[in-house]
């Protein structure tokens, strides 16, 4: 069997969204600090949106640690990036766990220090309030928002 984990993030590295999504499976269930909870098409259309937001810019994906057996899987990942919203750069290191069924992801939960990525991407406000439960569900309710209109021009 093919590592479904290294394709993944290969394909993240090289920003073909469609190699990532066809690594999912169609019942997905995704989660990390950023998103909060997204599962089926709105997982993959995430991946889509962010990496045509990384096109022709300073992005790039580092993976090792990848473990895999038939249903379980894990790996360290790290992105490097410019934050568009302030243009300060972000270096986020990531744990993932991965579920796997029928050769695709079935489960894909993102593990990062939200507080430490909020200092680098907003700066000092980023480092007053990047930890609270407050700055979270800002965060999560902005990025949903920018995916449902991402996926409106999907249609």
């Amino acid at each position: 069997m093919d590592n479904i984990i290294h394709k993944f993030y290969t394909a993240f590295n090289n920003l073909d969204a469609e190699g990532m999504v066809a690594c999912y499976h169609d019942d997905v269930y995704f989660k990390d600090p950023a998103f909060g909870v997204l599962t089926g098409i709105k997982a993959k259309n995430m991946w889509r949106m962010l990496v045509e937001s990384q096109k022709n810019k300073d992005f790039s994906v580092y993976f090792d640690s990848i473990k895999l057996d038939n249903e379980k899987g894990s790996a360290h990942w790290e992105a490097k990036y410019t934050f568009s919203q302030t243009g300060r750069p972000v270096h986020n290191i990531m744990e993932a766990n991965f579920e796997i069924k029928e050769g695709q992801i079935i489960k894909h939960v993102d593990h990062f220090n939200l507080h430490r990525w909020a200092k680098q991407a907003f700066g000092f406000k980023g480092a007053l309030i990047g930890g609270t439960g407050y700055f979270k569900n800002k965060l999560q309710q902005r990025t949903n928002k920018l995916l449902a209109q991402y996926e409106k021009k999907l249609k």
